[in-house]
């Protein structure tokens, strides 16, 4: 089949980065917007815009109606959801697909399954995944989870059944701390998801962050492309990500890419997706997987050569995959560090008007940014404003070049976090690839390791 248009049903840079895949393959575009992103970078781009509501994205972005409605009004055939708001609802794939439209991601019963992170973790297990030990499932009642804690011993984590971005996710390093745990966690997955079931894992004390990107087709093909090394968190939240990990050998990478390939050509699963695990003491263990493409996609762009947007749509054409694992080919390092309207020390919200914006060039460099000077940046949302990747032959050298984009990229009215990213960068632990899951905290605290 043909895609001849599409509605991206996002904002802000993704929107920018869908749109631009889809000019390149001669593919119409149609930006939705709330009326607080009247003059945004995409919906000057696109070939057509539709206001689709107010600035909470209750009343836009995630206004499931008003997004099929312009879909259908504007003639698109197909809908791209981003990341972030209705790229993981499994009610809105089967709304787009009941309305005759093709959704840009995988099926709905996909989404719904890796969703629920104790489904997730069942389907993993029956496919031979590797797991953080932990419950089997779902924790019942607090006895149970005493049950469970004292075979895996402490510390262990608390974790929302329905969660991310570490809400509903609580440490008990003893006993004592377990009841407070397990009822913070269950109270913040309620308030957060509506849904207030928990499960335990136990907790790593020094692990990394490592994903694996894969892509699927609908004829039973499934590849990986590396995987990027997401360890540098803040709150559960992503700042720096590497492709590929300093701490692995392509040999890992093979190993860990044979096992996911595997898992997922069983799952039948379609289109892009991510495994995100954690890696301590050589071993994988497998904590969730996003049905979707993901904010850092750029890194494993940058070092494989692919577009991972235009593999989506290609997917959802019901093309097969034009290439063999064993045609993938990793070349060199890439960096990302994702520059938020922060301020650099507190991470206190900075939205308003963008009084300058220079974006940093040279080989080797890629901005993906809806930012420009005069841009107003609302308060609604997400404050993610720009994604700077750098490339090189090897990491040290994307280093270098990492650490001279980030002087030359100026965003001036209001603050951000490039401060904080130069100083990261110039960290000596940084330099060496020592660091885990724990360490920017530490950083960010004033402590050191």
């Amino acid at each position: 089949m043909r895609i001849r248009k599409i509605l991206i049903a996002n904002r802000g840079e993704i929107a920018l980065r869908v749109h631009r895949a889809c000019q390149e393959m001669g593919i119409q575009t149609v930006a939705v917007h709330s009326t607080a992103d009247n003059t945004a970078m995409h919906v000057r781009l696109a070939d057509e815009s539709v206001c689709i509501g107010p600035p909470p994205a209750r009343d836009s972005y995630l206004n499931m109606a008003a997004l099929l409605s312009a879909a259908q009004i504007t003639g698109a055939d197909a809908i791209h959801p981003g990341y972030g708001f209705l790229s993981e609802n499994a009610n809105f794939a089967e709304m787009v697909e009941a309305h005759g439209l093709i959704f840009i991601g995988p099926t709905a019963e996909h989404i719904r399954m890796m969703g629920d992170k104790i489904a997730a973790k069942d389907a993993m297990r029956r496919l031979g995944v590797p797991l953080v030990p932990g419950s089997p499932g779902e924790l019942t009642s607090l006895d149970e989870a005493r049950a469970v804690a004292a075979e895996i011993k402490y510390p262990v984590l608390i974790k929302a059944a329905a969660g991310g971005g570490g809400r509903g996710m609580k440490v008990a390093r003893s006993e004592a701390e377990l009841e407070e745990a397990w009822r913070v966690a269950r109270t913040e997955a309620k308030a957060a998801f509506g849904n207030d079931a928990v499960y335990m894992e136990k907790y790593l004390d020094r692990p990394r962050h490592i994903e694996l990107q894969v892509l699927a087709d609908t004829h039973g093909s499934v590849v990986h492309f590396g995987e990027r090394d997401c360890s540098l968190q803040r709150r559960h939240q992503k700042l720096v990500e590497e492709a590929g990990s300093p701490v692995l050998s392509a040999a890992d990478r093979d190993a860990l890419g044979a096992t996911v390939t595997k898992a997922l050509k069983e799952l039948g699963y379609r289109n892009a997706g991510t495994l995100e695990f954690l890696w301590q003491d050589g071993q994988f263990a497998f904590i969730e997987m996003n049905t979707r493409l993901q904010v850092e996609h750029p890194v494993t762009e940058m070092v494989c050569g692919v577009d991972l947007v235009k593999e989506q749509i290609r997917i959802a054409a019901g093309e097969p995959l034009g290439y063999k694992q064993s045609e993938i080919r990793f070349s060199g390092h890439a960096i990302e560090c994702r520059i938020t309207a922060e301020d650099p020390e507190s991470f206190a919200p900075s939205p308003g008007k963008v009084e300058m914006y220079h974006a940093p060039g040279g080989l080797g460099v890629r901005v993906d940014s809806a930012l420009y000077s005069g841009y107003t940046v609302p308060p609604h949302y997400d404050s993610l404003v720009a994604k700077l990747v750098v490339h090189g032959a090897t990491r040290q050298e994307a280093i270098a070049r990492l650490q001279r984009a980030l002087k030359e990229m100026v965003v001036s009215g209001i603050r951000t976090t490039l401060p904080l990213h130069q100083r990261i960068v110039a960290d000596p632990e940084f330099q060496a690839g020592d660091y885990t899951i724990h360490w920017l905290e530490r950083f960010v605290a004033g402590q050191r390791g």
